[in-house]
């Protein structure tokens, strides 16, 4: 793929859950600049955890903006997914892009996370409209996160998309862990963790009581082929995804109830 001319460059949309000015996908635009021709949709102010949420009932805007040199950005009042449908109807004008990117998250979304960020929900959304998709994540949620380390790694694993594809109706969902030290890449399964939630019970001036979501991350599972694992080793995890959610194995199963019904 290095080797494009600048006509036959790929095409690449660059979006994410953290807004349009958050760091991380200042270091996936830089990344994938070295690649091919960058587009950029992303929401005018942060969306995480928003999941695969779309805006309806109420106008979308869609702005041009400036913010890179030699990069065409685009700032959206919607949600992560909301980006990716515009993109491909108003922007690409059903044109699909050859590659689209997610991220680069300040955060995992390892194991169960996968169904609640907005970073992977966009992802999802590229791969539903056929486009071969990654989301990218780091485990560090600070603004001053260092994405540099990564960087080798996003360009591999992008290019390596690029040549060989996807399967159909796949995505992939790579976290890095929160080191330079990063040993290599891991091909692993979702973990079988959760977490453990708890709302705060605090109470606002007017002696109303309010909540606040907290909670602590838990693994039930000791698997060394797992995210987790990986991410806790020092690798950068890679889990293919799929947005097809039939439980397939359960099938058997249901097809032996006795459904009473006349």
């Amino acid at each position: 793929m290095t080797n494009h001319t600048k006509s036959t460059l790929p095409t690449i949309l660059v979006v994410n859950d953290d807004g349009v000015t958050a760091p991380g996908i200042k270091t996936l635009m830089h990344v994938m600049k070295q690649i091919g021709r960058v587009v950029v949709v992303a929401p005018d102010s942060p969306q995480s955890g928003m999941g695969h949420a779309i805006t309806i009932g109420k106008p979308l805007r869609l702005d041009k903006v400036d913010l890179y040199d030699g990069i065409e950005i685009y700032s959206c009042s919607g949600t992560p997914v909301d980006c990716v449908k515009l993109a491909v109807t108003k922007i690409f004008k059903g044109k699909k892009p050859d590659l689209c990117v997610s991220g680069i998250n300040h955060g995992l979304n390892n194991s169960i996370n996968v169904l609640y960020s907005g970073t992977m929900s966009a992802a999802v959304e590229g791969a539903i409209e056929s486009i071969p998709s990654i989301g990218f994540s780091l485990d560090d949620y600070s603004l001053q996160a260092n994405f540099e380390h990564c960087e080798k790694f996003i360009k591999e694993i992008a290019l390596r998309v690029l040549h060989n594809g996807l399967p159909i109706g796949t995505l992939l969902n790579v976290n890095f862990p929160n080191t330079h030290d990063i040993k290599g890449i891991k091909i692993c399964r979702q973990a079988n963790a959760k977490w453990a939630e708890e709302f705060d019970e605090r109470m606002d001036p007017y002696k109303r009581p309010y909540y606040w979501l907290t909670g602590v991350f838990q693994n039930n599972d000791h698997g060394e082929d797992t995210d987790v694992w990986a991410l806790e080793h020092n690798y950068a995890s890679v889990v293919p995804v799929q947005f097809d959610m039939t439980a397939h194995h359960a099938i058997p199963l249901l097809n032996t109830w006795n459904f009473n019904v006349e």
